[in-house]
């Protein structure tokens, strides 16, 4: 395989889409590696709750930023941007190919077309929206978006109360989205893309959001919980699977409530990916069950040169 340009393939789509396993294929199949665009699955001290890789499809194929941070870490699209471009550098000197998966959209978008700096923000904004959460907690950030920034009600990160805080503060204090201030001009890349979506249909998708939920609570996703219940405080913990046992552990929900909100709360999640990736251009949509069909059409890619 003779390419002018190195060539990231990126597999994308829903949380519990298969995502991974395809993945994992592309990768064996072209023998290169896997970087992951997960926000959660970074973190070192969760595993069960972000549905990390297991050990054998680790072992299958090699992967980065998997378990490479702490939860006491910042860790941001714009953080995720300067690693995966630096790291690249490397991995782009023994594979010409690379393969990047996972549903974090803002991370995709980071290291594809670059981000504009923010705007400071004055402190006591800040303060009074952390005040507003405290007192009415995430249905008010939920709401406050929707009226303020429907954009980022958009983005799939709307139970996430650090970012939507942070969201609410920028658009308040600037009158545009967060998201607006990604870079308008897409920055230059030293490698071409190939932009894959996996979807499945939507009652398939949600039965496998179910079923799931229901694995990682017989995986010990409730005792993996109850080991961070002392650092709930933190950003990355702001995440569904914790968040509602953390609910349950303090008595306000039933064991069973709990995991049903989990259920719930991961199919909308999984709506908002949706919608987020849809609105990107240049991907191109294929079923996640299809996969006779997607190394064909990754070969054709690169041998037309990925543009």
């Amino acid at each position: 395989m003779l390419l002018h340009k190195n060539v990231l393939i990126i597999i994308t789509g829903p949380t519990a889409v298969g995502k991974t396993a395809v993945a994992i294929e592309v990768a064996r199949q072209l023998d290169t590696v896997i970087l992951s665009a997960d926000s959660r699955q970074c973190f070192k001290e969760l595993s069960i709750g972000v549905a990390r890789p297991s050990e054998a499809e680790l072992t299958t194929v090699p992967h980065y930023f998997i378990a490479s941070h702490s939860i006491h870490e910042a860790m941001s699209a714009a953080i995720y941007e300067a690693y995966a471009l630096q790291l690249l550098e490397t991995l782009f000197q023994q594979h010409p190919v690379v393969v990047v998966t996972g549903g974090t959209g803002l991370y995709i978008k980071a290291l594809l077309e670059g981000l504009d700096p923010v705007p400071a923000v004055a402190a006591g904004l800040r303060e009074e929206i952390v005040s507003g959460y405290e007192t009415m907690g995430i249905d008010w950030l939920q709401q406050e978006l929707q009226k303020k920034d429907p954009l980022f009600a958009l983005s799939g990160e709307m139970q996430n109360p650090q970012r939507m805080m942070r969201a609410l503060e920028v658009v308040e204090a600037t009158g545009r989205s967060i998201l607006e201030f990604q870079s308008k001009t897409k920055q230059h890349r030293p490698f071409d893309t190939i932009n894959i979506g996996l979807e499945l249909p939507r009652p398939l998708l949600y039965e496998r959001i179910n079923q799931r939920v229901m694995g990682m609570m017989e995986a010990g996703l409730e005792a993996e919980a109850s080991s961070l219940l002392p650092l709930r405080q933190l950003n990355a913990l702001q995440t569904v699977g914790y968040q509602e046992l953390f609910q349950y552990f303090d008595g306000a929900l039933s064991r069973e409530q709990a995991i049903a909100l989990i259920q719930q709360n991961t199919r909308r999640y999984a709506k908002r990916q949706l919608t987020w990736f849809k609105k990107q251009p240049e991907f191109h949509w294929m079923e996640a069950t299809a996969y006779p069909t997607i190394l064909p059409f990754i070969k054709s890619r690169l041998a037309q040169g990925a543009k």
